[in-house]
């Protein structure tokens, strides 16, 4: 054998040494170092050995693209090969990584064609490693009896012992728990733990012993009388997961194992034991440059400093630990195996805390606007990430860089921001010349259901249900700040909406005498910082007008889209595609074609929970909210952005909030200043009216985006055929409101 090739086998075993230590970034060095090496001297089995290693590697630091990219090269080596057991092995390790990516489908035929290969090879711990990844498969997606029996096969093919069986029994207790066997989850912990004890120390016993810990904690509520002894359990599971840490200076995993422990205490309020060991959780955090663990314990801290007594502490604690996890956003979007861990939910709490501690520490202070102003902000962080995880899309507020914050430019709108916390709304309110503070003693779960009973209510054109459920929304939502906005010169109310407010239209609350459009106009924006803050330019209009008049795609005709169309061209001039002609390679060459500034789209839409079920109806295709980015889009990095995009017959389906925030950022994601859309789908004649009104007071100079619509709405307020808000109501305009 060459020299490169000992050293490469040096390496390989430098690396090992590494990822059995938990010190995977150091064996991702020496890793990659061998494959260099290996490939160098054109050795493809022991290349495609290092690649797998090294995958394993990358999934253990949660990179699990440039994992997904390793060991895709390594199966294609080990097929060329025809080497079987390097073939079944990267089946699994793959199969693994594309659950982590949500891949569930394609994960599992890979899972099943690496066991298929590794059984006949007579080695019974890579096809019970394989088992276990298809339990893991089969739990994510709720098949538990399935994964049961994948686990229990795992253990019984290395006969209960070993680090494989270990792992399998704990995860197959998981699994007894989320079925509600809590007797017997309990069992497979002991029965673990007693082989665990036996094992040589290492990161996967030491992980092993957290998660048995984890479980055992969570079963306290569930096994009458065993309370105090699961705690022990636990405590006892966390403390040797610590040993087990040091012993092989694994301080990323002994990081996990002191911020579980007193993650621990914390749930027996013993809070000064808590901050102890959650102080040494962030500082092996910090050694290992662990930003994943770090911010966990950055966030435990900041709850233990604020039930102490200590808010000054306690918010800075949640500053570091808001910081770190935007370090980590692609890892976590990325993973998608577990819905409960997903970016968007684990920011939202961290977030929804920090606001609520600031706002409280607010009223104590004798500089409120400090806290409130970072209040907003933190508000503000949760909206991008929200948009960022409905549309998939990393990049989707890249162009919204603003210098200059809208409502700072705006002093005749008031910026709300309704905030639902579990058991109060507060509202911040952006008066033009301060933050202000309003708090309103009803849970998150009424203040939701009154919201689902209003937007039910509201679309049925025949009744006024909806009025008491206007008014009660109106009570708690306006109220509040009405008699403050008697010293301003206050024309617009432009609403932050969040979770269920984000699924009903402000113009219909009622005060008991009017309509808040007979007041005022309304807007939402997904977030102000994302909202471009130039008003609209009239003096150099262009127009494209696009829609379907016939039938198409299961979809009924819309036989008032053709008079639309044309009312709006006479109006603004412009060029309009209707029917045949409005197919997506044709909107696709019109879009390059002309720098368009209005974009107006007279077609079936739908906005779904998944940014993969919202479209909009061509003739030919139903462009998806990606492709209608991308075409849009094209306007994002020119000179000037599409200044309006009209949505004139999407509807969003009722008490989906997820749906309702893919409405209300549609416009950023198209690339466009601003949109107006609708809630639900509103009839011909209708919908033809208000567009109508609404294109004809833009062209006055002196006339909002905002103000435009709400003369729309007036106009069809003021006829008896269309004055239940059900016809006017619903029409939404979204971002800026200039």
């Amino acid at each position: 054998m060459d020299a490169p090739s000992l050293s490469a086998e040096s390496l390989m075993e430098q690396g090992t040494v590494s990822f059995k230590n938990g010190a995977f970034t150091s064996a991702i060095s020496s890793w990659s170092e061998a494959a260099r090496l290996f490939e160098q001297s054109g050795n493809k089995g022991k290349y495609g050995e290092a690649l797998t290693r090294l995958s394993q590697a990358y999934q253990g630091l949660g990179q699990h693209q440039d994992a997904l990219k390793a060991i895709e090269k390594a199966l294609l080596l080990a097929k060329q090969s025809k080497d079987e057991r390097q073939t079944a092995e990267a089946l699994g390790l793959l199969g693994n990584i594309l659950i982590s990516l949500g891949e569930n489908e394609r994960a599992y035929l890979y899972l099943q064609e690496g066991l298929r290969m590794a059984r006949p090879l007579g080695d019974p711990d890579l096809s019970a490693r394989i088992l276990n990844n298809l339990g893991n498969l089969l739990a994510a997606q709720k098949r538990y009896e399935e994964a049961l029996q994948a686990y229990q096969e795992s253990a019984s093919i290395v006969r209960e012992r070993g680090g494989t069986a270990a792992l399998a029994l704990v995860n197959s207790a998981t699994v007894c728990f989320s079925m509600g066997h809590y007797g017997e989850a309990k069992s497979r912990i002991d029965k673990a733990l007693l082989l665990l004890r036996g094992l040589e120390d290492s990161y996967y016993k030491a992980h092993a012993l957290i998660n048995a810990g984890l479980l055992a904690n969570d079963l306290q509520t569930h096994i009458p009388g065993q309370e105090t002894a699961l705690v022990v359990l636990a405590s006892e599971a966390f403390t040797e997961a610590v040993r087990v840490s040091q012993a092989i200076g694994d301080l990323r995993t002994l990081s996990y194992a002191y911020g579980y422990l007193g993650s621990l205490y914390e749930s027996e309020a013993r809070l000064e034991e808590t901050l102890k060991l959650t102080r040494v959780a962030i500082f092996y955090a910090q050694r290992s440059h662990a930003p994943e663990s770090l911010y966990r314990w950055q966030w435990q801290s900041g709850r233990i400093l604020r039930s102490m007594g200590k808010p000054e502490e306690s918010i800075a604690a949640y500053r570091h630990a808001i910081a770190n996890l935007q370090t980590i956003q692609k890892e976590m979007t990325d993973c998608h195996a577990d819905s409960n861990s997903s970016f968007r939910r684990t920011a939202g709490s961290l977030c929804s805390q920090y606001v609520d501690l600031l706002l409280e520490h607010a009223s104590s202070t004798e500089n409120p606007q400090i806290y409130l102003t970072e209040a907003r902000e933190a508000i503000e962080l949760v909206k991008v990430f929200e948009l960022r995880d409905y549309f998939k899309d990393d990049c989707v507020d890249a162009a919204r860089y603003v210098e200059r914050k809208l409502d700072l430019l705006s002093e005749t709108a008031l910026i709300v921001y309704p905030i639902l916390l579990k058991d109060r709304l507060e509202l911040l309110v952006r008066f033009p010349d301060s933050l202000r503070r309003y708090t309103v003693k009803v849970s998150m779960e009424r203040l939701t259901q009154e919201v689902r009973e209003f937007r039910n209510k509201v679309e049925k054109r025949t009744t006024e249900e909806f009025l008491p459920h206007a008014q009660k929304l109106y009570d708690w939502l306006i109220r509040p700040f009405e008699k403050d906005l008697a010293a301003y010169k206050i024309d617009t109310l432009v609403f932050v909406p969040d979770g269920p407010l984000r699924t009903i239209p402000m113009a219909a609350l009622h005060n008991g005498q009017e309509f808040l459009a007979q007041q005022y106009a309304t807007a939402i924006t997904p977030g102000l910082n994302l909202t471009d803050p130039k008003p609209l330019r009239r003096d150099q209009v262009s127009v494209l007008t696009l829609g379907l008049t016939e039938s198409v795609q299961d979809f009924p005709g819309l036989p008032y889209v053709s008079g639309e169309l044309k009312a709006i061209n006479q109006l603004l001039g412009g060029r309009s595609l209707l029917n045949q002609d409005f197919v997506a390679a044709r909107v696709e060459e019109e879009l390059r074609r002309e720098p368009y500034s209005i974009v107006h789209i007279a077609s079936h839409g739908h906005f779904g929970n998944d940014v993969e079920d919202s479209f909009l109806l061509t003739f030919d295709a139903r462009l998806t909210m990606d492709r209608l980015g991308d075409y849009v889009g094209l306007f994002r990095f020119r000179e000037e952005p599409l200044d309006l995009l009209t949505l004139s017959a999407c509807e969003t389906a009722a008490g989906d909030d997820r749906a309702a925030l893919g409405l209300a950022g549609i416009a950023i994601r198209a690339g466009a200043r601003s949109a107006l859309a609708t809630l639900w789908h509103v009839s011909d004649p209708a919908s033809y009216r208000l567009v109508v009104e609404f294109y004809r007071r833009l062209q006055n100079p002196g006339v909002s985006r905002a103000l435009a619509l709400q003369a729309a709405q007036l106009a069809l307020l003021k006829d008896p055929r269309y004055d239940h808000p059900c016809y006017w109501a619903p029409f939404l305009l979204i971002n800026n409101w200039l």
